[in-house]
């Protein structure tokens, strides 16, 4: 026999709680169940932001906000500026969960716990009357005449509506194909780079700003740079993969990408730069303390990849070595062999076509009845609580407009 409900949601992650909880608050008769394929969930809200949960960013101007999305920056001006992050502020500060910003602008619970954000989605679902039901793996989806027949490995539902909340889950996107939708092929977003090169070989843990580009493309991106004991990571590192997704994975990972470790000036400025420090510095060791905005370690590296020796003294520099020199400083290219997923907050540039989504409503334009919230459609943003912007917008606009 089916199990009957007016609202199925298929998802239990962000999206989807914070849909399901927005649906019965605004219609509080509402029969509402989550169905979630695992055991727990939430589990990406869990490990988010190092277990602290990035919840969203202080970008408060919705025009702003939307060029932190490599795919979806035009769809999503609308969205935001009938739910921004502001209004998440606002919501979560209801539901008795105070936000902080960070100097870097995302914003967290003050508890620096992701558990905050799970007992608070938790808490709600249960005294709206939700059902959360877990080891519900969707099988197979039904368009009847005015409801539709959802088939799990465990039993069969039934309901009027229907929200799409998975994320990136393939066998939901081929169940959707089935349907009509089109789907634009996953490819990973937030990801490092792999690379071998000694002048980085010892250096894991020094951070610093750079502007990198992917050589022989428009690809490039800048902010601060880690290097990591397998290459380089960071969030300069990130954006660039975030916004070069399809290019590099097109690409295969294999690439070479040019490091400006003076992001605020380029090859000609450096020359001049270096020129008045050799002069200033005369009787100092080039390879001594960084006489720039630079790890000392980074500084001693790359003046060594230049073949400078370590005694070498500021005066005794030739014409040749500061060319050299500034170039290693300003357009140091290194060989990419490859990626890894960045911590286990993997996301996919991918999903359900913009152009099949109604996006004042999330409705597909397709099939009536069937709504779409979070990273399940082609959308998708850099690190720093960009995409749980996203879903919770999508959540509510849903929410919004279902009944």
């Amino acid at each position: 026999m089916n199990r009957q409900y007016d609202i199925i949601i298929v998802g239990g992650g962000a999206a989807g709680f914070f849909t399901a909880i927005n649906i019965v608050e605004k219609n509080p008769r509402t029969k509402v169940a989550i169905l979630e394929r695992g055991k727990n969930v939430l589990e990406k809200v869990r490990i988010s932001g190092g277990g602290r949960c990035n919840v969203t960013h202080a970008c408060f101007v919705p025009n702003e906000l939307v060029k932190f999305y490599p795919r979806g920056e035009k769809e999503l001006r609308g969205p935001f500026h009938q739910f921004c992050s502001g209004d998440t502020i606002e919501w979560f500060e209801k539901h008795g969960v105070t936000l902080k910003i960070e100097d870097d602008g995302r914003m967290f619970p003050i508890s620096d716990s992701s558990q905050t954000i799970i007992d608070c989605f938790l808490n709600a679902t249960k005294k709206l009357g939700i059902a959360v039901l877990t080891g519900q793996s969707v099988q197979s989806i039904f368009k009847g005449d005015g409801y539709w027949k959802i088939e799990t490995n465990a039993e069969t539902f039934a309901c009027q509506k229907i929200v799409m909340a998975t994320g990136s889950n393939p066998k939901i996107w081929e169940l959707l194909q089935n349907l009509g939708h089109s789907i634009v092929n996953p490819v990973p977003s937030l990801f490092t780079f792999n690379i071998k090169d000694s002048r980085i070989k010892d250096l894991m843990g020094v951070a610093t700003p750079a502007l990198v580009k992917v050589k022989d493309t428009k690809l490039s991106a800048s902010g601060p740079l880690l290097i990591t004991h397998w290459g380089m990571s960071g969030p300069g590192i990130l954006r660039l993969s975030a916004w070069g997704a399809r290019i590099l994975h097109e690409k295969n990972y294999q690439f070479t990408i040019i490091v400006n470790w003076l992001p605020d000036s380029d090859f000609n400025e450096s020359i001049e730069t270096l020129k008045e420090l050799k002069h200033e510095n005369a009787k100092k060791i080039v390879s001594g303390k960084s006489p720039l905005h630079l790890p000392n370690r980074l500084w001693e590296s790359l003046v060594n990849a230049t073949g400078i020796n370590a005694e070498t003294k500021w005066a005794d520099l030739s014409k040749n070595q500061l060319v050299n020199l500034a170039n290693q400083l300003t357009q140091a290219q290194f060989q990419v062999n490859g990626k890894s997923t960045f911590k286990e907050e993997f996301v996919t540039a991918g999903g359900i076509d913009l152009k099949e989504i109604n996006f004042k409503t999330m409705e597909s334009k397709l099939l009536p009845d069937l709504y779409f919230a979070g990273e399940i459609v082609n959308i998708d943003a850099i690190t720093g609580g960009f995409n749980f912007q996203n879903a919770w917008t999508s959540g509510f606009i849903v929410a919004e407009t279902i009944l």
